[in-house]
């Protein structure tokens, strides 16, 4: 089991690898890219998808990615950017352990070469070895803590390649770098979005406020009373009905433009 390796590793880094710099270079490129893809509006679902795809690039010998959900209630693979390897997730989900799992458990990337493991995982082995797959490396995404929420595990990275010697130490430390990054993204995106609920949230009050004052004035008018009886009265009529105050308010506005017209 000399290429179980987990983080901390001071395992070298094999000289038949590209050149770290290299391997750098193409992991910035692919941060880059996924920083400047990312919006508001996408779901976690599709943001793990995104994350699979610019990952695939980040790691030379990266040949498929999936993304893997693990939860209480269950688990699956969200992103997939090859869906011939999403069988080698299944295995590891039915059989109740795998690398994929472990990472995701012990929020730690899990790196091995298939064949060395039979006994740790042997239907993850055995699924792996009939695929042609000959490495593996898991890497956990988390979503950092914030002021009012702990730190959330929301999917695990699981790069297969067809390649023995596909993973070292190197890409280990650099995919845990691109899943910080990612998960940095992620999170800055759902803070736009929420921002973007808000805004639209207190767009419609103010709107709705326009439009009570509006039909408040028109009660006034012709009932030569208060604001605040007015108000009652819109009140009344919208409890009455069962219908939103704004609704009510609408529709008198709206009957007395077509009287006045």
């Amino acid at each position: 089991m000399a290429d179980y390796v987990q983080a901390g590793s001071v395992r070298p880094v094999d000289e038949d690898r590209p050149d770290a710099v290299a391997r750098l270079d193409e992991t910035t490129e692919a941060l880059t890219e996924l920083h400047e893809a990312f919006t508001g509006e996408e779901s976690i679902e599709d943001a793990l998808q995104r994350v699979a795809h610019t990952a695939s690039r980040a790691v030379p010998d990266a040949d498929v990615v999936t993304v893997s959900v693990v939860t209480d209630e269950k688990t699956y693979t969200v992103a997939a950017t090859d869906e011939t390897l999403v069988v080698l997730d299944q295995t590891q989900y039915d059989a109740g352990r795998g690398p994929c799992l472990e990472s995701a458990h012990e929020l730690t990337p899990v790196r091995a070469v298939i064949g060395e493991h039979r006994e740790q995982w042997p239907e993850f082995e055995a699924a792996a070895e009939a695929a042609g797959v000959r490495a593996h490396l898991s890497v956990p995404v988390v979503l950092p803590a914030s002021n009012n929420a702990e730190a959330r595990h929301i999917g695990t990275l699981n790069i297969y390649s067809y390649s023995a010697k596909a993973f070292d130490p190197f890409d280990e430390g650099l995919m845990r770098l691109f899943t910080t990054a990612a998960s940095a993204t992620i999170t800055n995106a759902q803070r736009w979005k929420r921002s973007q609920r808000q805004v639209e949230h207190l767009e419609r009050a103010l709107e709705s406020r326009a439009v009570i004052e509006q039909a408040k004035g028109v009660l006034m008018a012709v009932h030569t009373c208060s604001a605040d009886d007015a108000f009652d009265m819109l009140v009344e009529q919208s409890q009455r009905a069962n219908t939103k105050l704004r609704d009510v308010a609408a529709k008198l506005l709206a009957s007395a433009t077509r009287s006045s017209g």
